[in-house]
């Protein structure tokens, strides 16, 4: 090592921001929590976390700490980072880059990419451009910063090939999915609070996947509205699994978005053998930007192959789906095993109708759980093992 500080102090220092990183988990992931840092003097003057799907990466953030605190390049001794910073472009273009034209001098590093495809590119990629790399292994080591990524990059899931799935509904104290018909006209158990962060956590997944029970029953947009669809050119895709295309011409989701509101492309699954003419009805009477009518294979009669449907979604370059679906869908999903991650809205209203999905709940192996509040409902989110 010829950075003239103490491995000892690095890697506390790296343990500091694997920390403060891990807060941010469920919004992140399947991507890992990464946190930076500029260090001046012996000190982190300047941190950086990545804090969502599709937003900067923890190593920018830094960078741009440091330059709105107009901490200047000569006092950068060196940039902390806790996972390797990645080479290629993906949501965001490469860290590495950007560590580079920054003029730093010297890289940190916690742990290496666990994923084959990338472990050690960046390091390599930073050295050659001349910049001095020190590896402190166990300052941050992944198995307990982001144990949910060590999963995503293991063999078995890179080659299963299907996105990282969150499901996420509201729920009365006794798990029903709709409540009582004299509450929220028998629809909604969502405060304004939970409502407005549904339309942050749409705004950062690659599509959102519905049934067609869903589409009847609640009539959705699944668009992204409010604040949440501000910075945004296109909104998520959607998706709706309807075996017979039963979805009504007057659905909202076949509206094109107001003004206020972002909504990407429409794809319907239907079952192989559907009659094309009611899907060509479908597309006529849609207003919607993109829509398409789609196969998969059949489980039975009347049920997808839910790993089906999610091979061909990765294929269309989905990898962070929402589910927001009745219970028999998300019932299905867990009953597969598709499910990595959940968010749970439970409000203060007992009863409901329909099925529940406690005894699912009772049950479940969930990892990294974090409980609070969001107006007057309790949040739950977790990883599903």
């Amino acid at each position: 090592m010829t950075l003239d500080l103490d491995p000892g102090l690095l890697e506390a220092q790296l343990r500091e921001l694997a920390l403060e990183a891990r807060a941010h988990r469920f919004e992140v992931a399947p991507n890992p929590c990464v946190g930076a840092g500029i260090l001046s003097g012996g000190r982190l003057v300047a941190r950086g976390f990545h804090e969502h799907w599709g937003g900067a990466h923890a190593e920018l953030q830094a960078l741009r700490e440091a330059d709105r605190l107009g901490i200047p390049l000569a006092e950068r001794d060196a940039l902390l980072v806790t996972l390797e910073p990645c080479s290629s472009f993906g949501k965001t273009p490469p860290c590495t880059e950007a560590v580079i034209e920054a003029g730093l001098r010297r890289v940190v590093v916690g742990a290496t990419d666990p994923d084959p495809r990338h472990r050690g590119q960046g390091l390599e990629r930073l050295r050659g451009a001349g910049v001095e790399v020190v590896e402190l292994p166990t300052g941050s080591p992944l198995e307990q910063t982001s144990p949910h990524f060590l999963r995503w990059t293991s063999p078995a899931r890179t080659r299963s090939r299907r996105p990282w799935v969150v499901a996420k509904w509201a729920q009365t104290m006794t798990g029903q999915l709709v409540p009582p018909p004299e509450v929220g006209e028998g629809r909604w158990i969502s405060g304004p609070e939970a409502l407005e962060e549904v339309q942050v956590l749409r705004s950062r997944v690659d599509a959102i996947l519905t049934g067609s029970g869903t589409v009847l029953a609640d009539d959705p947009r699944l668009t992204v509205r409010g604040p949440a669809a501000a910075g945004l050119t296109e909104g998520p895709g959607r998706v709706v699994l309807d075996t017979d295309l039963r979805t009504p011409p007057e659905a909202k989701l076949l509206r094109a978005p107001g003004p206020d509101e972002r909504g990407g492309p429409l794809l319907f699954f239907a079952r192989t053998d559907i009659d094309p003419v009611r899907a060509r009805r479908l597309v006529e009477a849609s207003e919607a930007p993109g829509i398409e009518v789609t196969t998969a294979r059949m489980a039975d009669r009347t049920h997808f192959d839910l790993r089906d449907v999610l091979e061909r979604l990765w294929e269309r370059g989905v990898r962070r789906l929402m589910v927001e679906a009745g219970p028999s869908l998300l019932q299905a999903l867990f009953d597969a095993g598709l499910v990595d991650q959940v968010r749970i809205y439970t409000g203060s209203v007992r009863g409901g109708e329909g099925p529940t999905l406690g005894p699912w709940l009772a049950q479940a192996r969930l990892e990294q759980r974090m409980d609070s509040e969001v107006g007057t409902m309790a949040r739950l989110d977790a990883f599903v093992s």
